[in-house]
């Protein structure tokens, strides 16, 4: 019954709420923890497939979203390492084959020249098929040319594999005398993307509220949003949410 009496003042919150964002500070880099789309498969009666492409087509309707607010650059959880090793073959076979229908059509659809984005990858891509890592390769050439704004797609990936390797990596050029001393900003050299700046804001859905091993070093002073709805029911009124959140946040770095 409440609900019902409010809903007529939804209208002016949301405009309240859109003319308070755009007078605020915008984040420089928002990473995405889409999660919730299985939970959302079985309370609404729905196979792991429609859940997937559910989960799909709201990933490409964030991206406008963010991109339309002018956020530069922006990260999205698409696979963890513990996802590539824990789930089965026919869940990753239909994840896989999302993403690589996700990049094809941001190649097809000019998504990538109206918006002047460039796309990396970071993480384990040997661990997928071969036909993803070409159409991942795909992308990336076919951006490189913009540097405007920016998109990241964790695949396969894992916040402390990725510090194991830069540190192996570091290891080796420390025996071959290339180093002797190291600063944060030489380590970050050593990263799967040595260019991918700290992220100000992390989305994480579904009411799960931990980052799961997601670019660890990267959210340091991340400011981080909660939001109890599934990935595939994520809404617009939900990502003004969470900007405006970000911008009532004092972010000190320990000043």
């Amino acid at each position: 019954m409440l609900k019902e009496l409010m809903r007529p003042l939804y209208p002016l919150y949301e405009r309240v709420l859109w003319r308070e964002i755009r007078n605020g500070p915008i984040p420089n880099h928002v990473g995405i923890i889409p999660d919730g789309n299985r939970r959302w498969a079985r309370y609404n009666n729905f196979s792991v497939n429609e859940a997937y492409m559910m989960g799909y087509k709201k990933l490409r309707e964030v991206l406008i979203w963010l991109l339309d607010l002018n956020v530069k650059n922006v990260t999205v959880f698409a696979l963890s390492t513990e996802n590539c090793t824990k789930r089965t073959k026919t869940e990753l076979d239909i994840i896989m084959g999302y993403i690589k229908k996700g990049i094809k059509e941001m190649i097809s659809e000019e998504f990538i020249d109206k918006y002047e984005v460039r796309v990396r990858a970071i993480g384990k891509l040997e661990m997928t098929s071969e036909d993803l890592r070409s159409t991942v390769n795909e992308v990336m050439t076919r951006s490189s040319i913009y540097d405007k704004r920016k998109l990241t797609l964790a695949i396969c990936y894992g916040g402390r594999q990725e510090i194991l390797d830069a540190v192996s990596r570091m290891l080796k050029d420390f025996e071959k005398g290339d180093i002797n001393t190291i600063s944060e900003q030489d380590f970050r050299k050593y990263f799967y993307d040595e260019e991918l700046e700290d992220i100000d804001l992390v989305i994480r859905t579904s009411g799960e509220m931990r980052i799961s091993n997601f670019l660890l070093w990267h959210l340091a002073y991340s400011e981080l949003f909660f939001c109890e709805a599934y990935w595939p029911d994520f809404r617009k009124i939900d990502l003004w949410r969470a900007i405006r959140a970000y911008q009532k946040r004092a972010r000190r770095y320990g000043a």
